[in-house]
């Protein structure tokens, strides 16, 4: 069963006049419905967006904040290299006074021990 070409115009039609939100829209709508200012149906008409497509939104949002809040996410960057960037800051900006200041090459630099928890 192959679509004739009007009905593969209009499927692209469509999909290229879909809205696209911005994470920052989907958060400021699922916000004004958690307020309760007025219904979910009302701020979807206000918003031209499906409710169930408000209800996605917000299980997301609310399930996000629970694994936030539960420290359950996985950091992207190591205690290590936390201090490998802090010496090569602490270096560049050193290099960059030294510079200004027309000081000798030889000074010590150090990264500090993070603390863990």
């Amino acid at each position: 069963m192959s679509m004739s070409n009007t009905e593969k115009n209009i499927k692209d039609i469509r999909r290229n006049t879909r809205r696209k939100f911005s994470t920052e829209e989907k958060i400021r709508i699922v916000l004004d419905g958690l307020r309760g200012e007025s219904s979910i149906a009302e701020l979807c008409r206000q918003e031209g967006i499906n409710p169930n497509l408000y209800y996605r939104w917000s299980k997301d949002f609310l399930e996000a904040g629970k694994k936030r809040l539960s420290g359950s996410t996985i950091a992207s960057i190591s205690a290590t290299e936390i201090s490998k960037i802090y010496f090569l800051n602490v270096a560049s900006s050193s290099a960059e006074k030294r510079s200004a200041s027309g000081a000798s090459n030889s000074v010590a630099l150090y990264a500090p021990r993070l603390k863990r928890k």
